[in-house]
């Protein structure tokens, strides 16, 4: 498998349309930037979380 595979898209794009829709209802309008920043920072630690667990799993 290569990087891509391994990439967190859907889960990113899942907390973007979350936290933008959770703004539009509270706020009246969305503020895509924060979403944005937020989507990346999930998927980050969604990548992080799948390599360490990768590598505990192939170490045992």
């Amino acid at each position: 498998m290569g990087f891509a595979d391994n990439l967190p898209v859907n889960e990113s794009l899942g907390v973007f349309v979350g936290v933008a829709g959770f703004d539009w209802l509270a706020d009246g309008q969305a503020e895509p930037l924060k979403a944005a920043i937020a989507a990346v920072a999930a998927g980050a630690v969604i990548l992080a979380a799948r390599h360490w667990l990768k590598k505990r799993r192939d170490k045992g």
